[in-house]
């Protein structure tokens, strides 16, 4: 808009000066041939002047519209402390930096509506909103503490941890919270009898020796063809409403579970309650992340025990093994 006034500004004096170039042209014409000769000479000279009074007017306008344009850059404001949807699960939080600012921006202190809630939930609740129960965020970070300081020291003594989230949109938030804590996942769906049947649903499945540097055994493999199937040591489930089964299994085969538990869920079909909203994919990628730190942490602590000869369990030989077998 500037350059195009500028335009329009320069083209209206160079008309100006075209039109009083016409009128001496002709005025020059009518006098004698004596002083046509002077009326020329004058005609140049003041055309000259305003075609160069017309370039310095138009330079100092451009100079003045670069001026402006550089000084338009720094106007506004600046915006700090945005919100990143992305920093959560790339970028997610340490269990000590849980606030309860960060807990109530995440929405986990909405629960369900009050003719849904379950009355084992009473003392997980602060009070209620239009009709709405609200978790008391201090409950929350509380039991968020302790279920990752149990994620720690179950990843510190070379656990296996599960981490499950079968809804819509939990899959990124769950596979990112099992690569920091070098666990297992599953997005999609429990199959019934993983556990009380593992032998024949897990049975074909291949098993991986690592010592306590997680450098793969390969001369164990001929050892392992008859081998139970593995079970976790900690599972980690995000949606306990849809996972009865998984957990009624886990309580079976006596593996030891953390949940978040909302307002219409029951706290006692988990070992370690989170009670949170587990409806906001924000709560749940706050809780997941938080609590894959954890076992990202634990597993730094069993590797720098593991470099230093400190092992946390007792080791393995292969002698021991193919003797076990055997029998």
């Amino acid at each position: 808009m500037i350059v195009r006034q500028l335009c329009v500004r320069q083209s209206r004096q160079l008309l100006a000066c075209n039109r009083q170039a016409l009128i001496l042209r002709r005025f020059s014409s009518t006098e004698t041939t004596v002083d046509a000769p002077v009326r020329g000479a004058q005609t140049l000279l003041e055309f000259s002047t305003a075609s160069e009074s017309v370039r310095l007017a138009a330079q100092e306008a451009w100079s003045k519209a670069e001026e402006r344009r550089h000084a338009f850059r720094g106007l506004g404001s600046v915006v700090r402390n945005a919100y990143k949807p992305e920093d959560t699960i790339q970028n997610p939080p340490t269990p000590s930096a849980v606030t309860l600012e960060l807990l109530l921006a995440s929405q986990t202190h909405l629960g369900h509506s009050t003719s849904r809630w379950n009355p084992q939930n009473s003392r997980y609740i602060f009070g209620i909103r239009d009709d709405i129960h609200i978790i008391s965020l201090d409950v929350t970070a509380a039991y968020l503490r302790r279920a990752a300081k149990i994620v720690e020291e179950v990843a510190a003594r070379g656990g296996l941890i599960l981490f499950v989230g079968t809804r819509k949109g939990q899959k990124r938030a769950v596979v990112r919270a099992a690569e920091l804590a070098k666990g297992y996942h599953i997005f999609e769906r429990w199959i019934p009898g993983s556990l009380t049947n593992g032998e024949q649903i897990l049975g074909h499945c291949e098993t991986k020796v690592v010592n306590a540097m997680d450098e793969e055994l390969p001369h164990f493999k001929d050892n392992l063809t008859d081998r139970a199937a593995l079970k976790p040591d900690l599972v980690v489930c995000f949606n306990p409403l849809e996972n009865v089964v998984l957990l009624h299994e886990c309580g079976l085969n006596n593996v030891p579970t953390i949940g978040i538990i909302d307002t219409d869920a029951d706290p006692t079909r988990v070992t370690y309650p989170i009670p949170a909203n587990d409806d906001s994919l924000r709560s749940v990628g706050v809780i997941a992340g938080v609590l894959g730190r954890a076992g990202e942490a634990g597993q730094k602590r069993r590797l720098e025990s593991a470099q230093k000869g400190e092992l946390t369990y007792k080791p393995v030989h292969i002698e021991e093994l193919t003797g076990s077998l055997d029998n």
